[in-house]
This record gives C-alpha cells, structure tokens and sequence, in this order.
C-alpha cells in the first residue's frame, strides 16, 4: 500500500529533495508551500503523515507560524502524524512543537536515513493507534450487543432448508436481505452468514436501524471528525469504517430515514463516503446484510423506502420461519434454554411435564424464538418444583378462549364488537401476556414501542 505523505516548506529546492527522497522509498509525496495551502490538502484529501516546516515567509525564525500551523491541523484531524523540520532548532522549540500536537522533531539539514526511520516509526504507530481505536469502538459495540439471542437449535425442514440456503450465500459476496417476524433470529443469520463467508476473520459490525436517529446518521454510520459539531469532542470512525473488509449488518432497515437513503445507497454503489466534517472522501470494502419485518415493496409503495436502495439490498432474500412454522425445534428449545437459564443462575436444570409440552406446541407463539426464551426464563423462576408445570408458562393458548383473549369472538356477550375495540383487547391482551413489557408486547405484534403506544392511548381517548 502507497503512503501518502504532505511536505511543507517555503523553499521549493527542499521541497524537491524531499519529494525525490519519499519516492525513492516508496511514498507518494504531496508538496505545498504555505500554511493555508497544507490545510486546504488536509481538507480535501487523505494523508498518511505530513512533514512541515516551522518557519515561513512571514516569519523566518521564531517557528510562532508552524506552532500554530500544528494546531490548526490537529483541530482537522487529531490522528495524522506531524514531522516537524527546522533550521532554527533548540530544545525550547522542540519541546513546543510537542506540546502542540507534533509527533517528532527533526534539524536542517536532515540526514536521510534518520527521517525515514522516523517517517516509517511514525507510520507504524499511527497505524497501530487506528488499529486500536477501531478495537476500542467494536469491543464497545460487542458489549452492547452481548445479550445476543440463542444458537443455532433445530431439526426442522424448515430450518434445514434456510441454513442450507444461508451456508450457500455466505460463499458470495452478494447483499444479504433477511425478511421474517421479530423474533425468529435474523441477527443470528447475518452472525453465520458472515462465520461462514471469506470475510469471517475480519470484523462483524451490527447497527439497529430503529435505534439510529436521522440527525446523528451519518455520524453513526460514516464517522465524524473532532469539532464537527457541538458535541464532537473527539474524532468517531463510523460503522461503514469500522467495518472495512468484514461485514456491515442493518438491522431493522426499514427504519432507516428517507432522508439518508440515499448515502446509503451512495456507499454501497461507490464504496465511498465521508466523515462529518471532513471533505475527504474514503472507502470501505463492506459486504451487507440488512433484516426487517417489514414488508418493504409496501414501503416503496407508500414512498417510505427507496426503490433503488431495495434493489440494491435484496440481491439474495431469505425468509426466516416464524416459531410455529417451525414446531418440531418448539420443545428442542426450550430444553436448549432451560439449561443455559440453569447455567445462568448455578441452579438444576428443570425438566418439562407433558401437559408443558402440549401448551409449548398448542401454542402460536407470536415473539417466536425471543418470545420462548423468556417464557422459559419465566418459568425456570416462577416454579416451585423440579419439572415445569403448564401453569408455570403462563401462555395464553388457542383453545382458551376468554374476555381478554384474542381468539376470541368477534361477538362478546351477544355484542357485536367495534374494530377498534378489537384492536383495543388484542393489545391489553398481549400487554398482560407479557406482564406489563410494553416492548416486548409491541415487538411481538410487529409494531415500535411508539406506535404500540400510540395505538392504545388513541383507543383510551375514544
């Protein structure tokens, strides 16, 4: 890989040797003459390390221009490396080139072997200080995405076919759209998608969609630079950076903003993008693999998603299957998640009734696979015995049928029932079915916490 290297100087004959010198080793030498014009590169493009010179026209001794010359370009980027070279040396102006942000010092006339060991020592770090910083943002972003969701257990056809499906695309570099209900693991798909690709040494980054607002998207997704806005106190590397040469996963991409749709769709045709605050343009080798539960040809068609972008998404579709599509893995499951919960808690690990097995089958399973691991969670703490009861489940199944159930009559007490009053029990419903967690409730019927919300204080207020 070339190095691109800036050099500043107001005497064009150094100018020319250093340029003459950095090739002769493999750099590509960029050469300007003036403070501004050193910031005016810095803006446009990217740099591996710039050499400067202290002292200029206005000034050809005390180095106050090249001193301020260092701040200026630390307040544009606070990682590239800074050599400084001067005539006028001594260690008082040493020691202020390093407090103000440069990296080395070097005295007129230099001796080559010495400033390109310098040079390549300065690389070295720096690369090393990116390498750390990017394991620095992904170890935070695997802390916050511990909790996870459950292996691979299954022996379905169902799922047989997916993940034969799945081991197959992976060999590609083809973009990945993964469609099913909340709940059935897609975010476990795009992890083996990406183990089972070329790409599997390199990082896996995953980003929630729903998460991201659209004032802070492209700061999440391409990176900022210090001092872009109010609250930029220090340089970001964006989640297409961070995942250069590995996998990009968007969850929930449905979710994405219209309004930025577009350098989404930008990134993965050119593969480039920049930071906030920067005008240099950079490039990430990404392989992408989004999920929704949304029907996204109907986002097209009611203008919240573009066209384009879909086409560009969906090169390979994989339906995931809902739970009860799936119910020969119902009670492989659950016997998989009870005894991770009784690894959790240090405790034995419970068995399963046969009237628990019946209710586990008979029933619909609306959160799918999310929605049985904390019904087995649930259950491991509320028995009171070594084997969990149907009573411990406390599923509201098909044949039971009630008041506050949602399978039941359109006609209540001889009533016939309003549309909205249906919609009204269905949601009670699913709110007490999971004990009060509203988000869960509303992830279970497809819908955000704000729209589950909405919906029932609009039905509170008829």
């Amino acid at each position: 890989m070339i190095r691109n290297i800036l050099i500043a100087d107001d005497d064009s004959d150094i100018l020319a040797a250093l340029s003459i010198l950095l090739k002769s080793e493999g750099f590509e030498p960029f050469a300007v003459g003036a403070p501004a014009e050193v910031l005016d590169a810095i803006r446009l493009r990217e740099f591996d390390l710039c050499i400067i010179d202290l002292n200029y026209t206005r000034d050809t001794t005390s180095g106050e221009e090249g001193l301020a010359l260092i701040s200026d370009i630390r307040k544009l980027d606070e990682w590239l490396p800074i050599v400084v070279m001067t005539g006028w040396a001594s260690i008082d102006v040493a020691v202020a080139t390093i407090k103000n942000g440069a990296n080395d010092f070097v005295q007129k006339p230099w001796e080559n072997d010495r400033l390109l060991s310098i040079i390549r020592t300065q690389l070295d770090l720096a690369s090393e200080q990116k390498k750390s910083q990017k394991l620095q943002q992904h170890n935070q972003l695997l802390r916050e995405e511990a909790e996870g969701e459950a292996e691979f257990v299954f022996e379905s056809d169902a799922m047989k076919r997916v993940l034969a499906m799945a081991k197959q695309v992976a060999q590609s570099d083809a973009s990945v759209l993964l469609t099913g209900e909340n709940g059935t693991g897609k975010s476990i798909f795009a992890q083996y998608i990406h183990n089972q690709s070329p790409r599997s040494a390199s990082p896996f980054i995953s980003v929630n969609m729903g998460s991201v607002t659209e004032t802070l998207f492209e700061s999440e997704m391409f990176g900022h630079v210090k001092g872009a806005f109010t609250d930029a106190k220090s340089a970001r590397i964006g989640r297409f950076e961070l995942a250069d040469s590995g996998t990009l996963f968007l969850d929930e991409i449905a979710n994405a903003p219209l309004s930025q749709q577009g350098k989404l769709l930008r990134v993965l045709e050119s593969h480039q993008f920049e930071r906030v605050g920067s005008s240099k343009t950079q490039t990430a080798d990404v392989r992408m693999i989004c999920a929704t539960n949304a029907n996204l040809k109907n986002c097209v068609s009611n203008n919240e998603f573009r066209e384009d972008l879909l086409y560009r998404l969906n090169t390979v579709e994989i339906e995931i299957p809902p739970l009860r599509a799936r119910k020969a893995d119902i009670v492989l499951l659950a016997k998989f998640f009870l005894s991770k919960i009784a690894h959790k808690y240090a405790q034995p690990v419970l068995s399963l009734q046969s009237c628990a097995v019946e209710m586990l089958l008979s029933y619909s399973w609306p959160g799918n696979v999310r929605e049985l691991n904390h019904v087995m969670e649930r259950a491991h703490i509320l028995c009171g015995d070594s084997a969990i009861h149907a009573s411990d489940l406390g599923l509201d199944c098909p044949q039971v049928s009630g008041p506050n159930s949602e399978n039941s009559s359109i006609e209540d007490a001889g009533e016939m029932l309003s549309l909205s009053q249906i919609e009204l029990n269905a949601l009670r419903s699913r709110l007490a079915h999971f004990n009060g967690d509203a988000v869960l409730a509303a992830e279970s019927l497809g819908l955000s916490r704000s729209a589950f919300y909405r919906r029932i204080g609009k039905e509170k207020q008829k």
